[in-house]
């Protein structure tokens, strides 16, 4: 009986330790930077530095993320690439995310899969308050970039996706990037236009990971051509607050032009 006893009290100290890894890991405030140039030449003279976060999800935009971002520099504009909230998230702690990040750079957002289970209303209002942009099957010219020009597509899941309307304008400007909160809708997107820079989130890099097992593939950067496509791990965690082979992420990425 004693065996007994130790065995499980070893088989719950080793569950134990993967839960407070898992959780611990879910937790972590990773900031990555990639950069690319939109250029062939060597000429190049501007520098268009974003932020990138989606999938925030429960988390808190705290101090020592930002300081961590600030240490990279000034920021010309931060995309929420959707998932900034789901169901159950107090609309004060979404408010507090928003207005911290916009103290970081001009902000735009895109709808995730889940935003719209706190209320849409609710979402549009916490973005007007703080100067955000909607992002809605439509585009925004970028204020200290006036060449380049930011398309965001609803999200599949509202049957709203419009990416013709997305883009509509986007021929006015010499550079494009698109945002969509799944990157299902890339190879939709590459049907219309070769955008600069894709972005997207929504995958969570399978967010439980066993090697190379899990729901979904890892998040990645990649640089083809002078085209560069991201898709993020995301900030938070869904279901459950745990992760596995997946680490949180968010981005800065630096174009030069």
């Amino acid at each position: 009986m004693k065996i007994v006893w130790n065995s499980m009290l070893i088989a719950l100290g080793v569950f134990g330790s993967i839960f407070a890894y898992m959780y611990a890991l879910a937790n972590r405030k990773q900031v990555k930077q990639h950069a690319f140039s939109v250029k062939t030449d060597q000429f190049e003279q501007k520098q268009l530095t974003l932020f990138f976060i989606s999938d925030i999800h429960r988390r808190k935009i705290d101090e020592r993320l930002l300081n961590k971002i600030r240490k990279f520099g000034p920021i010309d504009m931060v995309i929420i690439g959707g998932d900034l909230a789901e169901g159950g998230v107090p609309v004060a702690r979404i408010e507090e995310n928003v207005e911290k990040l916009s103290m970081l750079g001009e902000l735009f957002f895109i709808w995730g899969n889940n935003d719209r289970e706190v209320g849409e209303d609710v979402i549009r209002r916490i973005l007007q308050r703080h100067g955000g942009t909607l992002l809605e099957n439509s585009a925004s010219g970028i204020a200290s970039h006036p060449t380049w020009c930011l398309c965001g597509t609803d999200d599949p899941s509202s049957n709203n996706v419009d990416i013709s309307r997305a883009l509509q304008n986007s021929h006015r400007y010499k550079h494009l990037i698109v945002a969509t909160h799944s990157p299902v809708l890339f190879r939709k997107v590459k049907e219309y236009v070769q955008p600069d820079l894709m972005l997207a989130g929504h995958t969570h890099g399978g967010q439980i990971r066993i090697g190379r097992f899990g729901l979904h593939p890892l998040g990645k950067f990649t640089v083809s051509n002078a085209k560069a496509t991201l898709i993020s791990n995301g900030y938070g965690t869904s279901i459950i607050p745990l992760r596995f082979g997946a680490k949180p992420e968010c981005h800065i990425i630096r174009i030069r032009y």
